[in-house]
């Protein structure tokens, strides 16, 4: 059963979300109040998601996302928040978020967003990754790293295309004819192309590179 850690400062919020999740069959197993605490309890629960305020006392979501990815943690992390803007889309992302959602979004959706990162999926839409590029253009791809590993194959090229087209794994399997199994090795492979640690950083990389394009 996938393990949950709400973290947000409005305490009816969370009481509303844990029961749509209990309620579908997710285990909610701590409440943080502030990034601070979202970050004690990672370390000491080792949840597989984490649901994320951004505006929090103590640490902001931001900030305790780049903390709990930084020690190396196995846990999702899912932003939920008032703000819907690039800048904040792209920050979260880069903190290490797999995933963005608007506190106007439907609790079911809320649901199938936590289930999604659970499985390892990503929640990144082409607009998250043009405003990644456009934030930070200045850190190009290392030269060593296109030196050493080469171009990518042509079923990678695909299957990284269907990313920065905001497909999922499921989906790409479907659409390229392969397994979702399969889909998993090719993303492996990219990313250790192209140095990348998810799917966010491989879109950028290959966009700056050529290989893939925004459409």
């Amino acid at each position: 059963m996938t393990r949950v850690l709400l973290a947000d400062d409005h305490q009816m919020l969370r009481q509303a979300v844990r029961r749509a999740l209990e309620e579908s069959g997710l285990n909610v197993i701590a409440e943080a109040a502030d990034g601070g605490e979202a970050v004690e309890l990672v370390q000491a629960l080792s949840p597989d998601v984490v649901l994320m305020d951004v505006s929090m006392p103590v640490l902001d979501g931001i900030e305790a996302t780049r903390r709990i990815s930084a020690t190396g943690s196995r846990a999702q992390i899912l932003i939920l928040t008032m703000h819907d803007e690039d800048a904040l889309r792209a920050r979260a992302i880069r903190a290490g978020a797999a995933g963005f959602l608007t506190k106007d979004c439907e609790l079911r959706e809320v649901v199938d967003a936590v289930r999604a990162v659970a499985s390892g999926e990503h929640l990144v839409s082409p607009d998250i990754a043009q405003a990644m590029l456009a934030q930070f253009p200045e850190e190009p791809v290392a030269d060593a790293v296109v030196e050493t590993t080469g171009p990518l194959t042509r079923r990678e090229k695909e299957v990284l295309q269907a990313v920065a087209d905001g497909r999922s794994t499921t989906e790409i399997g479907r659409e390229l004819f392969i397994s979702v199994k399969t889909v998993k090795n090719h993303l492996a492979s990219i990313y250790a192309k192209l140095d990348a640690r998810d799917r966010t950083q491989a879109v950028i990389s290959g966009m700056r590179m050529g290989i893939v394009s925004l459409r």
